[in-house]
């Protein structure tokens, strides 16, 4: 288990970054969404993390040709050193002779389900400890309502998860709890049953999905909540994509400016997706300097965001919690530098991430000797940051949002974070960007 000391530093000053890891929500989605056409895609820019890494792995396994520009052949160790990958499902997709295993991936395993369900043969998805104890009901139920053959432990609601393929039906599908995840696992399946289903969820979720299939030629229509799949009789058009920077990993340098004095940060190249950004959204209400730029268009809008440190006031947030689940631990520390009593809730999402992130946030905040409030829906957390609290060890119980958020803390209070390792996840560079503002200590 690696332990990370963030040392602190008087003055950041002005930053520009064009090295955020890229995004790994279309990452997962460029691989699982290459099944769904006979020709062979490009992706340039993947992201390389270790839950990316495994949807390649899980590909290779059902019988995906992933290239390299070198003409490395599923080799992983070689091709994640690539800036080109291809992605040919030459076969289809093939029932395997081992466990497909997801490791921490949560968009993994969850889409996965839905694009094997319709397809024969069996397959069985499993994780790591933090993955198998991570719900999956909410994916298994849907799809075993509309004829799949889903088991797994726990009366089917944790992982190990056995598929056994079957015929799907056509489906009219509410769901009452917003998850891009639900919203994507359906969806591939709903391309592949024969006849028109319908989804709709209680408030908008992320969209990447949507539209890079849209992009691909999937017949879907799109009416506020609810979207129209039509099946698809034929193959769809191959991914050509660049994937763009994480706006959830480059947000964690807008906090960084957000509580550093005097400081400036311009994030480059980062994905400008609506249901992506909202963080940086908040930041402004808050008090932020923001300016967004759009500097180019394919799938979805990339741009650059300038970020100005200014005073920070508290803020109440009860809406468009889906657009904001992997940024909250990143904002709870703006809201600790606050002026004011900042409150969160409707979010008791959080507490089913990869870690509780609720419980987390909060016992790292009581660390620091921030005054807080767990809810059952969130928490309320008193700006004003203990300075006797200074070099804080904090547990990210294996969560790289948890680890991530205190390390930014940590460059302006100095901290210690316990298995830090989980940042290599989504952000496997995190560290080396830090080292260029601060000291860093690996244990």
């Amino acid at each position: 288990m690696r332990t990370t000391e963030v040392c602190p530093v008087v003055n950041i000053a002005n930053m520009c970054i064009d090295s955020i890891a890229a995004d790994k929500s279309i990452s997962h989605r460029s691989v699982i969404f290459s099944f769904l056409s006979n020709q062979k895609s490009r992706v340039k820019n993947y992201l390389f993390g270790e839950d990316t890494l495994n949807t390649l792995k899980v590909a290779i396994h059902l019988g995906l040709e992933v290239l390299d520009s070198n003409g490395n052949l599923n080799d992983v160790d070689s091709i994640k050193h690539s800036s080109e990958i291809y992605l040919y499902p030459r076969n289809g997709i093939n029932e395997p002779s081992d466990i497909l295993y997801c490791g921490n991936a949560g968009t993994a395993i969850r889409l996965y389900m839905g694009l094997l369900a319709p397809n024969k043969g069996q397959f069985i998805l499993s994780g790591d400890k933090y993955l198998n104890s991570r719900p999956m009901a909410r994916i298994i139920k849907p799809l075993n309502s509309i004829g799949a053959n889903i088991s797994a432990r726990c009366d089917h609601t944790l992982a190990p998860i056995c598929i056994n393929g079957a015929t799907l039906k056509p489906f009219d599908y509410f769901s009452d709890i917003s998850s891009a995840q639900v919203k994507s696992a359906m969806i591939l399946s709903a391309l592949q049953i024969d006849g028109v289903s319908k989804f709709s969820e209680i408030s908008k979720s992320r969209d990447h999905s949507e539209r890079m299939l849209i992009g691909m030629g999937a017949n879907l229509e799109i009416n506020s909540n609810e979207i129209t799949i039509f099946s698809n009789k034929n193959p769809l058009n191959p991914l050509d994509i660049t994937i763009p920077a994480d706006p959830s990993s480059a947000f964690y340098f807008a906090i960084l400016a957000a509580i550093s004095k005097d400081t400036k940060v311009v994030l480059k190249n980062i994905l400008l997706n609506p249901t992506r950004i909202e963080a940086f959204y908040v930041l402004q209400k808050m008090g932020v300097d923001i300016d967004i730029e759009i500097t180019s268009s394919q799938y979805e809008n990339v741009g650059n965001i300038t970020i100005k440190n200014n005073n920070l006031n508290a803020i109440t947030i009860d809406s468009n919690i889906s657009w904001l689940i992997d940024e909250i631990p990143a904002l709870a520390i703006a809201f600790a530098c606050a002026n004011g009593v900042s409150k969160v809730v409707n979010a008791k999402e959080l507490r089913f991430k990869e870690s509780d992130r609720i419980k987390a946030t909060l016992e790292g905040m009581r660390a620091f000797g921030v005054k807080c409030e767990e809810l059952d829906d969130g928490f309320i957390i008193e700006g004003g940051i203990n300075k006797i609290h200074q070099h804080t060890i904090i547990d990210s119980y294996g969560d790289h949002r948890i680890a991530m958020s205190f390390a930014i803390l940590g460059i302006v209070y100095g901290v210690i974070i316990k298995d830090s390792a989980c940042i290599d996840v989504s952000f496997p560079n995190f560290l080396d960007i830090l080292k260029t503002i601060t000291e860093i200590k690996n244990y």
